[in-house]
């Protein structure tokens, strides 16, 4: 029995979602760039079938991104960190702790991002015809070229007229396996799961997106699936996954198209119900404490310092020093930022999203502008161990040694934390190659602009 469609707040939007079936763990399903709730349980698409198989040995969830199908018509081009928060808020809603993550195409990077993020909330994770990456670039042969989806953006606009057909054309080769009967379910799922503006601007969005550096964070249970001829996102891009997530199962399908039809999807659902089914049985989904965890960190301090502790004396120092304590805690509060230590006039934060943690540096120090204070920021996103509930180890030196190269009154992160942020409307400026002290390689830096 598949649920009324309902609906999980994130923030200030609704997000549709539905439940179907009953099974001793739960499955959260990320669908591709658009999706339909309703419809995919209306119409004959490939998805129906998907939804029936896994609800035979599990309680599935699926649901609408932002701005797609039932829920709420904002822009679907948002940061990774806000879909993770609406896959959150669905799960809490649907009265799921922890889940099997199924990140299908566009989905698979913001699961991917989810696994490494909160390993808390996911026990397994299968990336279904997914990238880590959508654009190509000289280390990244399989992604698309920037000039194509340019030129495509533009198409969606010029062919308004022609849609449906152009739909229907997509339709088949998306599934050139399907009945005429699933491609015209297809076509009308794909008009109905997104409007053309919000196509165009998931997809100018999507120009961003690059999750390589998060792989190797991943610590779940892991499957791969690919299409060998898949015309949509090239098989390159699932082998890559496999290579760089720590100890993933990889199944290559001797298949064409993107989305497999009812009639061919049955060796992707047999392996990813035995690849659950095995990963459940081994404990993966036991609940325990995460020991390393994604996480972005911040380090703040105070330009200057001595020299103003000199001029005010010790009694007006640390008047100041306690206003400026106290407005940093204030902005950590305000951007669900985590205090990890406080040494003399230096902050330690973590975060679980690298665009919160920006847009939390850029108000401290505007913040402690007030009290004529400049500070430094610097920003990184890796994986960290977990010790006494405190992130460290490499990644938490590597933020340290970006923020020490950072002017004052600037915000610095690292190549990892730019590429994160896809959506964000943050800007960047390029500020070169640089060697962080005892640091292996060179990193490229950005200066946030405000």
């Amino acid at each position: 029995m598949v649920s009324e469609t309902q609906y999980a707040t994130s923030g200030d939007v609704s997000i549709a979602y539905r439940v179907v079936g009953e099974g001793p763990f739960d499955i959260v399903f990320v669908p591709g760039s658009g999706s339909h709730v309703e419809l995919a349980w209306d119409l004959p698409v490939p998805l129906r079938t998907w939804y029936e198989r896994f609800a035979t040995f599990a309680r599935v969830i699926h649901f609408d991104k932002r701005g797609t199908g039932m829920s709420d018509a904002v822009s679907p081009a948002t940061p990774l960190e806000t879909r993770m928060d609406d896959v959150r808020a669905v799960m809490d809603a649907a009265g799921s702790e922890r889940a099997a993550v199924i990140g299908l195409s566009e989905g698979g990077p913001m699961s991917a991002l989810f696994a490494a993020t909160y390993p808390d909330r996911a026990w397994a994770l299968v990336l279904w015809g997914a990238m880590a990456k959508t654009t190509r670039t000289p280390d990244y042969p399989w992604g698309h070229e920037e000039a194509e989806t340019l030129q495509a953006i533009a198409n969606i606009r010029a062919n308004l007229p022609n849609r449906p057909q152009r739909l229907e054309a997509a339709a088949r080769e998306a599934c050139p396996s399907g009945t005429d009967e699933e491609i015209k379910a297809l076509a009308t799922l794909f008009r109905n799961a997104m409007t053309p503006g919000a196509s165009a601007d998931l997809a100018r969005m999507n120009l961003a997106i690059d999750v390589r550096d998060v792989l190797s964070a991943i610590r779940i249970p892991t499957l791969v699936l690919h299409n060998t001829d898949d015309p949509w996102v090239e098989v390159g891009n699932g082998r890559y996954l496999a290579e760089h997530i720590p100890g993933s199962t990889y199944i290559e399908l001797a298949e064409q198209g993107h989305i497999p039809s009812a009639a061919t999807a049955g060796p992707s659902l047999d392996a990813i119900e035995q690849f659950l089914r095995r990963a459940w049985d081994a404990g993966a989904s036991e609940e325990s404490e995460p020991d390393r965890v994604l996480a972005t960190v911040l380090f703040t301090d105070i330009v200057g310092s001595s020299e103003r502790a000199a001029a005010l004396g010790d009694r007006e120092w640390r008047k100041t020093l306690e206003q400026h304590h106290e407005l940093v805690r204030r902005q950590l509060v305000r951007f669900r930022g985590r205090e990890v230590d406080t040494a003399g006039d230096g902050f330690f934060a973590s975060f679980d999203g690298p665009a919160r943690a920006i847009r939390c540096a850029c108000a401290i120090s505007e913040a402690v502008g007030e009290l004529g204070l400049d500070v430094r920021a610097g920003l990184h996103t890796g994986e960290c161990e977990v010790v006494d509930g405190k992130v460290a180890g490499i990644a938490v030196h590597t933020g340290a040694r970006v923020a020490s190269q950072a002017q004052a009154g600037e915000v610095l992160v690292s190549s990892t934390v730019k590429d994160l942020v896809a959506g964000s409307e943050i800007q960047f400026a390029d500020r070169g190659l640089a060697a962080l002290k005892g640091i292996p390689g060179e990193w490229r830096l950005f200066a946030v602009e405000r």
